[in-house]
């Protein structure tokens, strides 16, 4: 044997692959980041806080409760899958000045548009999809409407400009 021989590393030392260094798993973490910022948004756009509003069963009884405390009606048609309706679930309904005084000077009632039961009502109002709400005289008469998603503050101006 040469010298030469001598200082070539044997077969059985030779790693036939050679070792890769653990690589960032970019597509990993991009993913499970995709996943949790998806589920925080839709948690966002679903969740609704429960309201202390004092809710008629329906639109026949919050007549009867408008005329016994000589009130205006608050109709609000609205919808579970309506994104605006939620979005005003969160932000209107929800908020303590609101609940105040919708308690206080008015019977409100909420209007599924997707029950069928509520098909006169809607067609009564001329209500074609949510979000409508509507100030109503202590007989059904209707004062003021808004069409639409409402934000607080032009809510609070349009509850206080209709009665």
């Amino acid at each position: 044997m040469n010298d030469q021989d001598s200082e070539l590393p044997s077969d059985e030392t030779m790693d036939p692959s050679p070792t890769r260094k653990p690589r960032f798993h970019f597509w990993r973490c991009f993913w499970l980041t995709f996943l949790v910022v998806s589920l925080g948004y839709a948690w966002h756009c679903f969740y609704v806080p429960a309201n202390e509003i004092a809710w008629a069963k329906d639109y026949a009884s919050a007549k009867r409760q408008a005329a016994k405390a000589d009130k205006p009606i608050l109709l609000s048609f609205t919808a579970n899958w309506c994104v605006p309706c939620r979005v005003m679930k969160r932000q209107v309904w929800a908020d303590s000045q609101v609940m105040k005084l919708v308690n206080a000077e008015f019977v409100p009632v909420a209007i599924d548009v997707g029950d069928p039961q509520n098909t006169e009502v809607m067609n009564a109002y001329n209500v074609q999809g949510p979000p409508v709400t509507i100030v109503c005289d202590s007989q059904g008469k209707a004062l003021d409407w808004r069409a639409g998603g409402i934000s607080k503050p032009v809510f609070l101006e349009f509850l206080d400009s209709s009665h």
